[in-house]
C-alpha cells in the first residue's frame, strides 16, 4: 500500500479507470504517510481522516459505477491554509483568526476541486498570514524540509511542498505572492506554477492584492496541468479573473520532448550579474538548460535587462500587511509574528503616494518583460529561464540563513517576487540536488496568458528524464 503515495495523479486516475486498487486503498496510504511524518516535518495544520475516507468511500463507488465526479475523484489532494475550506477553519498560522469561524464557503479552486471528486486530507502550514518566504508561525511552529526536517522548507506554501515531496496526496493548492510556491517547490524537490494572475480566480482578495496568484503544487508538469484544466473555472466572486480558458491544459503536452523544439530561450543565471548564485545551483540549473538546448530549443544567454525592484515590492508588500492587520488591537497584535509586525509597522507609515509610485516601477517592469517574451516574434523570447532559487534549504526556523547579509527574506528569493509584480506564469522544475542531497530547481517565465506554454517547456524537461538521480525524500 505505501508504493500507492508514489503515484501521481495522473497515475492514479489511470488505475482508478483500469481497477487495479481503489480510492479507498490510495487515500489510506496517504493518511498514514501524514501521519508517520508529522512529528518530524509538520507539514499539516489538521488532517481529516473520518471525511477523507467517507470521501474516498463515495469515490470508489462512483468508479465502481463507471461514473467518476470529474477530473480528480478519489485523488488526495491539500490545501494551504490561506484558502477557505467549507467545513474546516482557516487559521492562516495566526492565533488572531477566530476559531469559530463560520467556516461555511470553498474559494474557488477549493470548490472546483470539490465539484471534481478531489478527496481531501488536510490543511497544511503558513507562515502567519502568508508573509514570508519560509513556514514558521506563532500558531503552528516550524515546518522542516522532507529531505532535511532540521532546514526549511521554504514558503511561504512550506507545508503544501513538503505534503506533496512526502507523498501525503499527489496534488496540493499553494498561494504565491512573491514566490510562496516557487520558492518551497524548489527546497523540496518538486514542481509548481505560479499561474498568470486572474487564471485561477481568488475569493476573497488577498490583503497583498494583485501579487497573490492561487497555483498547483504537484510532483511533475503533468499533474499541474491536470489540475489546472479543474481549478481555472469561473467564479463570479473574483472581479480580476480571466476569461475562461479555451481547451485543455492536458491537451498541450501530448508532444512529450517535442514541447521544447523551436522555442527561444533567454537564460539569464544571475540577472546580469546581480545575484550571487550557490556553485552547485548554477552548475545544475545550466545543465538543465543544456537540455533543454538538447530538445531543440533555441538558448540565448542573455541579460533580461532590469534592475531588482525589491524596494517596490516591500512598498507594496509592506502595505498589504498592515491592511491585513490593520483592525488587530494592542493585545492580538502582541501575538503576531515579531517580522511581521517590523513590516506593517513599516508599512502603516506609507503613503498613497509611495504605493502608487510603486504601481508605476511595477508596470515600467511589466512593459519590459512584455517586451522581451513576445512568442519568439520580432526577436522576443517565448521562455525566461533563471534558477528558481540562488541557494538550497537553511536552518528552520529562521526567515534569512545565518551570517548572510539579507535582512528580509526578499533578499535571497531574487529570482521570484519580479514575476508576482509583472503577472507573468513562472514554474519550478526540480533539475538537481547540492553536495548535501538537497533539491535545486529551474525557473520557466512566460509571457502573461501563456501558461500553457510554460506547462509545455516543463513536461518537455521531465520527459527528458531531468529528475533522474534525485531520490525521493527518506520516509
Amino acid at each position: 500500500m505505501s508504493d500507492l503515495t508514489n503515484l501521481t495523479a495522473t497515475e492514479l486516475v489511470t488505475g482508478y479507470r483500469a481497477g487495479d486498487f481503489s480510492p479507498v486503498e490510495v487515500v489510506a496510504a496517504a493518511l498514514e504517510r501524514a501521519a508517520e511524518t508529522q512529528t518530524r516535518v509538520n507539514a499539516f495544520t489538521r488532517v481529516d481522516e473520518e471525511s477523507a475516507l467517507e470521501e474516498a468511500t463515495a469515490a470508489a463507488e462512483r468508479w465502481r459505477r463507471g461514473e467518476p465526479a470529474g477530473l480528480l475523484d478519489g485523488v488526495p489532494v491539500t490545501v494551504k491554509d490561506m484558502l477557505l475550506q467549507r467545513g474546516a477553519a482557516t487559521y492562516k498560522g495566526s492565533w488572531t483568526v477566530d476559531a469559530e469561524g463560520p467556516w461555511e464557503e470553498d474559494a474557488p479552486s477549493v470548490a472546483r476541486m470539490r465539484e471534481h471528486g478531489a478527496v481531501f486530507l488536510g490543511k497544511t502550514t503558513t507562515p502567519e498570514f502568508g508573509w514570508k518566504g519560509v513556514t514558521d508561525s506563532p500558531r503552528y511552529g516550524a515546518t522542516g524540509n522532507p529531505y532535511a526536517p532540521e532546514r526549511t522548507a521554504g514558503g511561504s506554501s512550506g507545508g503544501s511542498a513538503a505534503a506533496v515531496a512526502l507523498g501525503a496526496g499527489p496534488l496540493s493548492l499553494g498561494t504565491d505572492g512573491g514566490g510562496s510556491v516557487r520558492i518551497p517547490a524548489s527546497f523540496c524537490g518538486i514542481f509548481a506554477l505560479k499561474p498568470t494572475y486572474g487564471r485561477v480566480p481568488i475569493y476573497p482578495a488577498s490583503a497583498f492584492g494583485t501579487l497573490a496568484h492561487v497555483g498547483p503544487m504537484t510532483r511533475d508538469a503533468a499533474d499541474a496541468a491536470l489540475l489546472m484544466d479543474a481549478i481555472c473555472g469561473p467564479d463570479p466572486r473574483d472581479w480580476s479573473q480571466l476569461a475562461p480558458v479555451q481547451g485543455s491544459f492536458r491537451e498541450e503536452l501530448a508532444g512529450g520532448e517535442e514541447g521544447a523544439r523551436g522555442l527561444r530561450v533567454a537564460f539569464s543565471p544571475d540577472l546580469g550579474g546581480q545575484v550571487a548564485v550557490a556553485p552547485d545551483v548554477a552548475a545544475a540549473v545550466r545543465r538543465a538548460v543544456d537540455r533543454l538546448s538538447g530538445l531543440g530549443a533555441r538558448v540565448e544567454e542573455t541579460d533580461p535587462g532590469f534592475t531588482d525592484p525589491v524596494e517596490a515590492f516591500h512598498t507594496l508588500w509592506f502595505s498589504g500587511a498592515a491592511r491585513v492587520t490593520q483592525g488587530l488591537d494592542a493585545e492580538r497584535t502582541g501575538w503576531l509574528d515579531p517580522g511581521l509586525r517590523e513590516i506593517r509597522d513599516a508599512g502603516a507609515r506609507m503613503s498613497a503616494l509611495d504605493y502608487l509610485a510603486a504601481v508605476d516601477e511595477r508596470m515600467a517592469l511589466g512593459q519590459r518583460m512584455g517586451g522581451l517574451l513576445r512568442g519568439g516574434a520580432d526577436g522576443g523570447y517565448d521562455l525566461l529561464v533563471t534558477p528558481t532559487m540562488p541557494i538550497t534549504a537553511f536552518e528552520a526556523g529562521r526567515e534569512v540563513p545565518e551570517g548572510g547579509a539579507h535582512t528580509r527574506w526578499t533578499g535571497w528569493t531574487p529570482f521570484t517576487y519580479p514575476f508576482n509584480l509583472t503577472q507573468q506564469p513562472a514554474a519550478t522544475v526540480p533539475c538537481g540536488v547540492d553536495a548535501a542531497g538537497l533539491p535545486i530547481g529551474l525557473q520557466l517565465v512566460g509571457a502573461r496568458h501563456q501558461d500553457a506554454l510554460v506547462l509545455r517547456a516543463a513536461h518537455a524537461l521531465f520527459a527528458s528524464g531531468v529528475t533522474e538521480g534525485m531520490a525521493p525524500p527518506a520516509q
